[in-house]
C-alpha cells in the first residue's frame, strides 16, 4: 500500500488531508513542490511554486494545499514534469494542459512565456488522444491512443526528434523510423528520448555523451534510431534517468546502459556503457522498473513483491542491486533519491479495511447498533454499554446491574456530555474553550485524568484577554494545576488588559486576593 507520507512535503498537510488523496507527483529541484487528487476529482498544490509550476496564477510558495480550481473536474491519465520545472498532463480525455517554466518553449504554446495556469495545448493535437507523457529537463513528448509520438520545447542535442538542434516551440510529430511504427509507452532522460513500438523494438534519440542511447557510441542522435544490441529481444517497459537507461523485457530481464557514476546500472563497476548491459538483480522476474530524470537512482520489483534499489541513495553510490525492506518502487524515490521526487504520478489504491479504532470512530451515535441511549437536554445520544465499561471506570461501576436502556442526565450540558462519550469512541475532543472548561468539570468529576489534560490543551488554546480570569477560575476550581498556572502567567503578561475587563472586576474575593498576592510575589507591581 503506498504511503505518500513517505515524502518529506507531504508532512506539511494533515492526516485527514492525506487520506483523501487517490493521485499525487511530488517535484521540483528539491522535492519541494507537490500536486495531488483527491476522492472528488479536485486538484491540490503546494509547495516553492518556482517559475509558477504550482498553476496558481501567480508565483507566491504555499505550505498549505491550494485547489488548482482551472482544472476542476478533470481527471489525470499521466503527468510529468521537468527541471525548471513545468508540467505536462493529459487528462482521461486525452486533452493535454502545460504550465511552469517557459524559456526553452518546453510549453509547446508557440511562446517562451512562464505559464502561471494551465494551459489546453491543441496545435497538432486537437484530433489526438493523448495517453501518455514524458519530460525531459526542458522538453516535452506525449504519445497518442494510435501510437503517435510528439515532441517540443529544448533541442540543442535533437531530443526532439526532429533532425535539427533549433527549439520546438509547439507540438510536431516525431516521424522518421517512427513514421509507420505504432509507439505504446515513451520516457525521457534529462535531454533524451525512448519509445518502445509494439513489436518491442527501442527507438531513442537526443543528447548520446554518456552513451545513454546504446548505440555504441557518445554521438548525438537527432532522430529516431532503433537500438539494435536489443535484436531479438522484445521490450515491455523504458525508464530513464538523468543519463542513463533501464529497459524491460517481456521475460523479466533488465538491460541498463549510459551514465554510471554512482553505480545507477547496477553492473558492479562506475564505468559509463554505452551497449544495454544485463542487470542481475535475482532468479524471480523482475516486472516494474523505475528511474526518474532529475536523479542517478534506479529500482526495480520483482515477481515475488521484493524491491531493489541501486545507483545514489541518499549520497551514497550503490554499485548492485541492493533489496530494500520496501513494498514498491515509489518509496524508494520518496526516501533515497536526491531529490524526494516521484518517478511517476503516484495511484493511491483506496483501503476499505478499517482498523479498530476506526470501527469504533463509526459507532459513535450509532442507532442501529447502540444499545444504551443518554437523555441529555432533551436529546438523545446513543452509546454501546459494553464499550463505555471498557473505556470508563464510572460506567463499569454505575452499568454493572443496570438493565434500563435509557439513562437521564441532568448535571451536565448536551454538548459536554455529548463530547465526553465520542471522546470514549475516539480519543479526541472537538469543543470550543468555553464548553471545553464543562468539559473539565465533567472530568474532574468521573476522574478521567487524560481527558482533564486535552481539556487544559483546547482551553488555553482559546485564552484571551476578555476570558483569561473566567478560565483562571475554572482552573482553580477544578484543581487544574497546569491550566491555573497558565492561566495565571497569561493573567501577567498582559495585566493593563485583563484588570479592565468585566471579568475582573466580578472576579470571586477569595480568588482576587490570591491573585493579587500571587502577582506581587513575581514582581508585576513593581516600577
Amino acid at each position: 500500500m503506498l504511503d505518500v507520507g513517505k515524502w518529506p512535503i507531504f508532512s506539511l498537510c494533515s492526516e485527514e488531508e492525506l487520506q483523501l488523496i487517490r493521485q499525487a507527483c511530488v517535484f521540483g529541484s528539491a522535492g519541494n513542490e507537490v500536486l495531488y487528487t483527491t476522492v472528488n476529482d479536485e486538484i491540490f498544490v503546494l509547495g516553492t511554486n518556482c517559475c509558477g509550476c504550482l498553476g496558481l496564477g501567480d508565483v507566491q510558495s504555499t505550505i498549505e494545499p491550494r485547489r488548482l480550481d482551472s482544472l476542476s473536474g478533470k481527471k489525470i491519465a499521466s503527468l510529468s514534469y521537468g527541471s525548471g520545472p513545468h508540467i505536462v498532463l493529459a487528462t482521461t480525455e486525452g486533452e493535454v494542459f502545460t504550465w511552469g517554466h517557459n524559456a526553452y518553449s518546453q510549453l509547446g504554446n508557440g511562446t517562451t512565456n512562464h505559464g502561471l495556469v494551465p494551459c489546453q495545448i491543441s496545435t497538432n493535437l486537437s484530433n489526438k488522444q493523448v495517453i501518455e507523457v514524458a519530460c525531459g529537463s526542458y522538453h516535452s513528448l506525449v504519445l497518442t491512443s494510435d501510437g503517435e509520438v510528439f515532441a517540443w520545447g529544448y533541442n540543442n542535442s535533437g531530443q526532439v526528434g526532429s533532425g535539427s538542434t533549433v527549439n520546438q516551440p509547439i507540438p510536431r510529430r516525431v516521424t522518421g523510423c517512427l513514421q509507420n511504427k505504432v509507439v505504446v509507452t515513451i520516457a525521457c532522460g534529462q535531454m533524451c528520448c525512448m519509445a518502445v513500438v509494439d513489436t518491442g523494438e527501442v527507438y531513442v534519440w537526443g543528447y548520446n555523451g554518456n552513451g545513454q542511447l546504446g548505440l555504441g557510441s557518445s554521438g548525438n542522435q537527432p532522430t529516431p534510431c532503433r537500438v539494435a544490441a536489443l535484436q531479438g529481444i522484445r521490450v515491455q517497459r523504458v525508464a530513464c534517468g538523468y543519463a542513463h537507461t533501464l529497459v524491460l523485457t517481456d521475460e523479466g530481464q533488465v538491460y541498463a546502459w549510459g551514465a554510471n557514476s554512482y553505480g545507477q546500472l547496477g553492473t558492479g563497476n562506475k564505468s559509463n556503457q554505452s551497449y544495454p548491459t544485463p542487470v542481475t538483480v535475482e532468479k524471480d522476474r523482475i516486472i516494474e522498473i523505475a528511474a526518474c530524470h532529475s536523479t542517478h537512482t534506479s529500482a526495480a520489483k520483482t515477481q515475488g513483491g521484493h524491491v531493489y534499489m541501486w545507483g545514489q541513495c541518499r549520497g551514497q553510490s550503490v554499485i548492485l542491486p541492493h533489496l530494500t525492506h520496501f513494498s514498491c518502487t515509489d518509496d524508494v524515490f520518496a526516501c533515497f533519491a536526491t531529490p524526494a521526487v516521484s518517478w511517476r504520478l503516484l495511484s493511491v489504491e483506496p483501503d476499505d479495511h478499517l482498523t479498530v479504532a476506526e470501527s469504533l470512530k463509526r459507532e459513535f451515535d450509532n442507532p442501529d447498533t447502540a444499545d444504551l441511549k443518554f437523555l441529555v437536554d432533551g436529546k438523545y445520544i446513543y452509546a454501546h454499554k459494553v464499550l463505555l465499561k471498557i473505556r470508563c471506570e464510572h460506567f463499569r461501576s454505575s452499568l454493572e446491574d443496570n438493565e434500563d436502556d435509557i439513562v437521564e442526565m441532568s448535571e451536565f450540558s448536551y454538548p459536554v456530555y455529548r463530547a465526553f462519550l465520542e471522546y470514549l469512541y475516539t480519543d479526541s475532543i472537538s469543543l470550543s474553550p468555553e464548553e471545553a472548561v464543562g468539559l473539565l468539570d465533567l472530568a474532574t468529576f468521573y476522574r478521567e485524568n487524560r481527558l482533564k489534560k486535552l481539556c487544559q490543551q483546547t482551553i488555553k488554546q482559546g485564552i484571551c484577554e476578555e476570558n483569561a480570569i473566567a478560565l483562571l477560575s475554572a482552573a482553580v476550581k477544578y484543581e487544574a494545576q497546569d491550566l491555573e498556572e497558565f492561566c495565571f502567567r497569561f493573567c501577567i503578561n498582559h495585566l493593563t488588559v485583563v484588570t479592565q475587563t468585566s471579568g475582573f472586576a466580578e472576579m470571586d474575593h477569595d480568588l482576587l486576593k490570591n491573585f493579587i498576592s500571587k502577582a506581587s510575589r513575581v514582581g508585576a507591581f513593581k516600577n
